[in-house]
């Protein structure tokens, strides 16, 4: 049976890609893993909440590593994920990080009981996939020890890959797809059972989870064109992703676009094109436990 977590959404189905998608992300969040765990104390218990693939795991446990070691907890509601982002993540322990998953639901259990008290919880888009958003921070702030660290990846930049005028069909295809994904994300979060809206920004959201010392810094994916040929696998992915979650909304004209672009036989594929390119920029806010 296909795991669905409260989004409706098979993740899954989408291990190989949140790999790709992880593997093109590292060099940043390695650097965004050293950073907080920089701010430890020694010997550090981490928990990386909602951790898919690994994207993240692996540079945290890397980090723990050059620290002097600690513990890694990983967390996950869907087991293939789960079992991926663990095994990457111990195949760079070394014998320094000890590394734990933990299968949950973070809607329904409380992350307190998966390890104790931890010093940083990390969590990566994690949060807008919870139906009571608020409260799923709360759940975290209260798995912190006192003095630790929430750092929450959410929001950004909308993510580019295309250029603007890709020669099939009308100019501003990636603009009118990111519109209709906008639309999606609305009604994904108005579906799901005991959604509740959280109308405010997440450094008031940290604060009203009892947080202090609330600050946020962005960090920079930059993949130019021309580019590798992950990226051009990558490029497929998100493509065909954006294309399943927003063609009900786009113009018959760009869903026959999308049809072109996403056939390896045609001349306009996507994963065979010089000009594809990733460019992101995620945000972190952060917080400390008083």
């Amino acid at each position: 049976m296909p795991h669905h977590t409260h989004d409706g959404i098979d993740w899954s189905t989408r291990l190989h890609a949140m790999r790709r998608y992880g593997s093109l992300q590292s060099e940043a969040l390695s650097a965004v893993a050293r950073r907080l765990v920089g701010l430890l104390p020694d010997s550090p218990v981490v928990m990386d909440v909602g951790c898919g693939a690994g994207a993240m795991s692996v540079p945290l446990v890397s980090a723990l590593r050059e620290h002097g070691g600690g513990v890694l907890v990983l967390v996950d509601a869907t087991p293939e994920l789960l079992d991926a982002a663990c095994a990457a993540a111990r195949a760079e322990a070394d014998g320094a990080v000890s590394v734990k998953p933990v299968l949950a639901d973070l809607a329904t259990e409380d992350p307190l009981s998966f390890a104790g008290p931890v010093e940083l919880v990390w969590g990566s888009r994690v949060i807008h996939h919870l139906p009571d958003q608020l409260r799923g921070v709360k759940r975290l702030v209260e798995a912190l020890a006192p003095g630790g660290w929430l750092a929450l990846a959410e929001g950004g930049l909308e993510t580019r890959f295309l250029p603007w005028d890709l020669g099939v069909g009308e100019p501003g295809l990636a603009d009118r797809m990111a519109a209709a994904r906008a639309e999606w994300f609305v009604s994904m979060r108005e579906n799901m059972t005991g959604s509740v809206r959280l109308p405010v920004g997440w450094n008031v959201a940290l604060a009203d989870a009892g947080l202090g010392e609330i600050s946020a810094f962005s960090f920079l994916v930059d993949h130019p064109a021309p580019a590798k040929h992950l990226v051009r696998e990558w490029a497929v992915d998100r493509l065909t992703w954006l294309s399943e979650i927003t063609s009900s909304r786009l113009h018959a004209a760009d869903r026959a676009a999308l049809r072109r672009l996403l056939n390896p036989s045609d001349s306009e594929y996507v994963g065979a094109r010089e000009d594809v390119f990733l460019l992101e920029t995620d945000t972190v806010h952060l917080g400390r436990r008083r």
